[in-house]
């Protein structure tokens, strides 16, 4: 992974602060996870949407289809880091932004 990548998280509708740990750990768990997906090769820039179970992936500005594993994989692994987060609770949308600094 590119050590120049670095993650924004807003959580419904709100920008939520992160330490430079919980930042890297949130980077590293998007990339690897979405890095494993057809069309995702020497990623840029990522944006994950999710709301109500729907995830969209757009990746170097391309949007990547998903199949129902992936989407339920992605969706219940970032819910869970997120939701671990101080400052987050109930999550009915999120947007992770991942870009090179």
């Amino acid at each position: 992974m590119d050590k120049n990548l670095g993650a924004e998280l807003e959580v419904n509708k709100v920008s939520i602060k992160l330490n430079p740990f919980a930042a890297q750990f949130l980077t590293r768990t998007v990339v690897g996870a979405v890095s494993s997906l057809r069309g995702s090769e020497n990623i840029r820039g990522l944006e994950l949407y999710l709301e109500r179970g729907d995830v969209k992936l757009v990746v170097n500005g391309n949007e990547l289809p998903l199949t129902p594993f992936p989407k339920e994989i992605i969706t219940n692994t970032i819910t869970g880091l997120v939701s671990s987060l101080k400052g987050v609770g109930k999550i009915d949308s999120l947007k992770i932004n991942v870009k090179a600094h």
